[in-house]
């Protein structure tokens, strides 16, 4: 029964830790930890927005994994034990992906960062951003058939 309850005990240690790596936004966008939603895959700022909003929630879910595994452990019933873990584990879960769903709207929220003008191209009306799709609605010189360069 030792290993049933030291389950929760060790899942919670990791989740509380990328919990608070996220919250105090130390946790760099990986491939395994914190909020993993294209919304917070889309680049730095938003990984890092999602799993700063996440990281409370998250890091209380998985003490709440730690209180119920050092409980588990306490326990003499091997009944007692099996429900405490899963209890446990259970509560860590479903706090810790109220976290995650927090951090995603978070990322949503996120405006998408205007796309970078090719280098020459900084205002000077030619139209040639217009063609390129990366300025809308503005009408350069000869677009507009006034006579320009």
């Amino acid at each position: 029964m030792f290993v049933v309850a030291l389950v929760p005990l060790l899942v919670g240690l990791v989740v509380a830790s990328v919990g608070a790596l996220g919250f105090l936004e130390r946790l760099p966008r990986n491939r395994f930890g914190g909020v993993r939603t294209p919304a917070t895959l889309r680049d730095d700022e938003t990984f890092r927005v999602g799993n700063k909003v996440a990281g409370l929630p998250i890091a209380v879910g998985g003490l709440v994994g730690l209180l119920g595994g050092g409980l588990a452990l306490a326990m003499t019933g091997t009944a007692a034990v099996i429900v405490t873990s899963v209890l446990a584990l259970l509560g860590m879960l479903v706090i810790a992906g109220a976290g995650g769903v927090m951090g995603h709207r978070a990322a949503e929220a996120v405006p998408e960062p205007a796309p970078e003008l090719p280098e020459g191209c900084k205002g000077c009306q030619c139209g040639g951003c217009e063609i390129a799709g990366l300025r809308k609605g503005s009408v350069g010189a000869h677009v507009a058939g006034v006579g320009g360069e």
